[in-house]
């Protein structure tokens, strides 16, 4: 018997209509407040949203994988997982804005944080999404909330630059990942990714191989940019230093976790049963890897000749998004956890350097990596919080990064793929150079202003947070991997029948 509409358990999508109505709620508001009027309790009222739907995600864990709205939408661990990443950057984020984007830099504040919603209701519909149309709007709903995100400070001509820039580029990636999701639909006559997933390995022992690989080619592109892999990345540097540094840091792992969910989606669901009968071997290991490698040189490679502190971070994020498509590219044994592991861990370390960016930025009036001179001598804890984060980050012994990159390590070598083992090791001894420009600077260089630093409460809460979960996570390694191990991956890529 087919379901209506109102025979759905809608509370599994709680988290989504939380946000949702929040932002529809501040949107009004702010249409009838006075221009005068701080709007920074709306960013509160926003902030109590995302924690509301992060406690509904953290109490669905564990339960069956539900299918809604035509089997187009699908709540299952792997999808509560990545929502459960996306709120909490989300959340770390909005804790950030409240003290660093005054009226002066962002005029329509009220805006910002409803268009900040908005991107993370994106990210979470493409975690969820079991159809090429919802995945789609998804992707879209984040990235057009994206570019105007960019662009929120009107006054300011690198931001506009870089969100023209953002809106043209994203433009045509979406483009390439659209033109190859017209050759799925059109081979397997649907848009459901598991109709897709039966049909296309018919369409592949047909004699449509061709056309097989061609979409996988145009989604891999497309996918390219969203993660900001080399050679898709000319985009971030520009982009993530126009941004304000809330959104910049935002876009680095918000948006990069997101993409992840849906390269996972696609690939491991769509493409499964081609990739099963020796597609991926041929195809698609080796092209990724060919991203990962890339990704990982050019990054880290440019970022040596980086002075400002936000574009070195962007190469620096270019170069994550290499480690991170490593467990993928090579399909080694728990690669769904090594991978939720990095994230995890880039999610902390990553927040808490721009965290501390924006402390010295906002005191400084500076970005660049010379700004951080005599941050020791000026805030001690700072600067030791800075490096902790700093030397996660270049992945030395013992810290988060450090276990994020040896289990990928692992899986490359498992795999017997000894060339990208041999670069993920040279690119991270390289990494060493540039992340420790910044503790030359706080430790050995003189600050030309001896005045103690002023640190507002909320950043100082954010960057504890991030250096406590980033110790956490390097001290309790095999723990986290085992939680991580307990969670029912398989079942998000298995069709369901009829739900009940």
């Amino acid at each position: 018997m087919e379901k209506s509409i109102i025979h759905y358990d809608w509370t599994v999508m709680a988290p989504e209509l939380i946000l949702v109505a929040a932002a529809a709620l501040m949107t009004l508001i702010d249409l009838v407040m006075k221009e005068r009027w701080d709007r920074r309790w709306l960013g509160a009222l926003g902030l109590a949203a995302v924690l509301a739907a992060g406690a509904f995600v953290v109490t669905s864990f564990g339960g069956k994988p539900y299918e809604i709205l035509g089997n187009t939408y699908r709540v299952d661990d792997f999808a509560l997982t990545f929502k459960a990443l996306i709120l909490g950057g989300t959340a770390l984020v909005l804790l950030l804005s409240f003290a660093h984007l005054g009226r002066e830099e962002v005029q329509d504040q009220g805006e910002y944080y409803y268009l900040l919603l908005s991107a993370a209701l994106g990210g979470m519909i493409m975690a969820s999404s079991a159809d090429l149309i919802t995945l789609f709007v998804g992707l879209e709903l984040l990235s057009i909330s994206s570019y105007i995100l960019v662009g929120v400070r009107k006054k300011r001509t690198e931001s506009g630059e870089a969100a023209w820039k953002y809106v043209i580029l994203g433009g045509a990636s979406s483009a390439f990942i659209l033109y190859g999701m017209s050759f799925l639909y059109g081979m397997a006559g649907s848009t459901n990714l598991f109709v897709v997933q039966q049909r296309l390995a018919e369409a592949y022992l047909q004699g449509y191989e061709s056309f097989v690989y061609l979409s996988l080619f145009l989604m891999i592109v497309g996918f390219g940019f969203k993660v900001a892999s080399a050679p898709f990345h000319t985009w971030a540097p520009d982009v993530y230093q126009g941004a304000p540094t809330p959104v910049t840091g935002f876009l680095a792992v918000v948006s990069k976790i997101a993409a992840f969910a849906f390269v996972f989606r696609i690939l491991i669901v769509a493409y499964l049963q081609p990739f099963q009968m020796g597609m991926w071997l041929e195809i698609a290991g080796p092209l990724l890897l060919i991203l990962a490698g890339t990704s990982m040189i050019v990054g880290n490679a440019v970022a040596l000749r980086q002075t400002n502190a936000k574009r070195l971070l962007a190469y620096s994020s270019i170069a994550h998004a290499g480690y991170l498509l490593v467990p993928l590219a090579v399909w080694g044994f728990s690669f769904f956890e090594s991978t939720l592991y990095y994230l995890l861990a880039y999610l902390l370390m990553t927040i808490g350097a721009f965290a501390v960016l924006m402390i010295v930025e906002k005191n400084e009036k500076s970005e660049d990596i010379a700004a951080f001179a005599g941050l020791y001598q000026r805030s001690p804890l700072l600067a030791v919080a800075m490096t902790i984060l700093l030397v996660s980050l270049a992945g030395i012994p013992v810290t988060a990064g450090f276990f994020g990159k040896f289990y990928i390590l692992v899986n490359a070598l498992s795999s017997q793929k000894l060339w990208i083992a041999l670069i993920m090791i040279a690119t991270t001894v390289v990494s060493y150079f540039y992340y420790f420009e910044f503790i030359r600077q706080m430790y050995f260089r003189p600050s030309p202003r001896g005045e103690k630093l002023a640190i507002p409460g909320l950043t100082a809460a954010v960057v504890l947070l991030a250096v406590l979960g980033t110790v956490g996570l390097g001290v309790f390694p095999q723990n986290v991997l085992q939680f991580l191990g307990g969670i029912q991956w398989d079942s998000a890529f298995v069709q369901m029948g009829p739900t009940q």
